[in-house]
């Protein structure tokens, strides 16, 4: 017999009133279309799930703290596609489209439906119109990932939000895939509660394919006359993936979905403890979005509470700096005039460190010290406005710091990072601009061979000839000049992490709109918050 808990709970989903969206005018279409649900329809069932220790392993509450669930309100995201219909006005409505495809899913893939491209910006701000915007505010959404079936993943096709929500059987026949049997008792209680939407085994859910969808990305270069000059691999991180040794030993699942270690209930209504149930908090290496949109939740119309946000972005730090990568001091020599530093750098992720939105960027700290902790040498320092001293790109947009072997001066910095140039060869930060890369030295996955790469997921720049640059680690050296310095020398290195680099953020400023006026003031306001530090070493000589 259900307990009370159960009772309480299945009176809330027939309480629950968030309407299906359902489309198309004909009241029997000869093909019933799909339909999406916004996911506070899922949180009656999947709230206050606990394991048998007592851990909270709520999958609404966890989702609606992460990037997924609020890959819409991201103000950068916004902002950068401001930029976009800028520069290319003429394209500003296939430029949303695309841009839509995978951070306004359900909202998309409605309008495709209809024969229509998906918009950003009509659906901005959320609470002008929460009822149409809905879809819009609700990211990628319980009902987009779970729908998503197998027709043409792992293929060029599911590639830049290509996945496909198949038509239904039946009005009250809609299959939502996961990865455990349901008892016909639990699924009839979901059937009825949603309007007809069916808990449906499925093991693609559990699939990198289906993550592939939206995180292999193809962007269209466009020329100043707004036609098509090119096709620029814009986030190639299951490309990356399939490339390495990662690639049938490990899915994005298994490191982004972490584990629950005891068999727990995936629902409150009916719930057996499940073995393998894993975590939707989705945990990547965005601390600083994360703290940004915590800190500005009433501008983006936030719903994750403060605690939720928080508790996420100390679980996603302490992802990146257990699980992302590892720096040695492999070798450290006095000679009479300098302090030669070997350090090694291994990315211990199944894709490119830093990997997806080139925006991103990871760099070596080093400092050297004196016997009275004085610095004698130091390169890779960050600035208290977000730049990198000594990168040349902070400084000038049009220039980049080269990959190095070797590091003499404080002002040459190993950056890990991929740097995209537009049709004249010139530097750019535009997506739409860009035909490809004039530097991508990220550090490569486990196995991952450079030489049999395919040109999409190339290693490009200097990197491409450094025989110490491989899928074993980057190894360069620091010559440190130690002038009338005495020892002991204390060696710090450390490897920091930027998702939204300097230059990235403070190209925006000639873009003079709402979204690029207001992301750049959040930037401002929070420069010390813009970066982590992944990994650390020390040695004394």
């Amino acid at each position: 017999m259900p307990s009370a808990k159960h009772l309480r709970a299945l009176a809330s989903v027939a309480l629950l009133c968030t309407a299906t969206v359902a489309l198309g005018n004909d009241p029997k279409p000869k093909t019933l279309p799909p339909a999406f649900h916004t996911s506070d329809r899922c949180f009656a069932c999947h709230t206050g799930l606990t394991t048998p220790s007592g851990k909270d392993v709520s999958i609404g509450f966890d989702w609606r703290a992460s990037i997924m669930a609020n890959s819409a309100r991201d103000p950068y995201w916004q902002a950068g596609v401001r930029r976009e219909d800028m520069d290319h006005p003429g394209a500003s409505a296939e430029i949303e489209d695309a841009c839509a495809d995978c951070h306004m899913p359900i909202a998309r893939y409605e309008a495709k439906l209809q024969g229509k491209l998906g918009g950003v910006f009509e659906h901005l701000p959320f609470d002008a119109d929460p009822k149409k915007n809905a879809a819009a505010k609700d990211g990628v959404s319980c009902s987009t990932c779970h729908q998503i079936s197998t027709e043409k993943l792992g293929t060029p096709d599911s590639f830049n939000g290509g996945f496909v929500v198949e038509s239904p059987p039946e009005k009250d026949d809609r299959p939502e895939y996961g990865p455990y049997v349901i008892a016909n008792g639990q699924a009839h209680v979901m059937q009825t509660s949603t309007g007809g939407f069916r808990p449906t085994t499925a093991t693609h859910i559990q699939s990198s394919e289906m993550c592939a969808t939206c995180h292999t990305l193809y962007t269209k270069s466009l020329g100043p006359d707004g036609k098509q000059i090119g096709i620029f691999p814009e986030q190639m991180v299951f490309l990356e993936w399939k490339h390495s040794d990662y690639n049938g030993r490990q899915s994005c699942q298994s490191c982004h979905m972490p584990e629950v270690a005891e068999p727990t209930p995936i629902s409150v209504v009916l719930g057996e403890p499940r073995i393998g149930m894993r975590q939707h908090t989705f945990v990547g290496a965005n601390v600083f979005m994360l703290q940004l949109l915590n800190r500005y939740r009433a501008d983006l119309s936030v719903a994750a509470l403060p605690t939720e946000l928080t508790a996420e972005a100390e679980r996603t730090r302490e992802f990146v700096q257990s699980q992302a990568a590892r720096v040695v001091i492999q070798d450290a020599n006095l000679t009479a005039t300098h302090l030669q530093v070997e350090v090694l750098v291994r990315n211990l992720t199944g894709h490119k460190l830093p990997t997806a939105f080139p925006s991103r960027r990871a760099w070596l700290h080093l400092a050297v010290h004196d016997r009275n902790g004085a610095i004698v040498f130091e390169s890779g320092k960050l600035n208290p406005d977000g730049s990198i001293a000594g990168n040349i790109n902070d400084q000038d947009p049009l220039r980049f710091e080269p990959h190095f072997r070797e590091i003499t001066r404080s002002d040459q910095v190993q950056i890990f990072e991929d740097i995209m140039g537009d049709r004249n060869g010139q530097v750019t930060t535009g997506l739409v601009n860009a035909v490809g890369y004039l530097k991508d030295n990220r550090l490569l996955p486990r196995g991952f061979n450079k030489e049999s790469a395919d040109k999409d997921v190339a290693v490009h720049g200097e990197a491409a000839d450094d025989p110490n640059f491989t899928s074993d680690g980057d190894l360069i050296r620091y010559s440190v000049p130690l002038s009338n310095a005495t020892g002991p020398f204390h060696i710090e290195a450390e490897l920091w992490y930027q998702p939204i680099g300097f230059r990235w953020a403070h190209n925006l400023q000639r873009y003079d709109a709402s979204e690029t006026r207001r992301f750049l003031s959040y930037y401002n306001s929070m420069p010390a918050e813009t970066a982590i530090v992944m990994a650390h070493a020390d040695a004394t000589r």
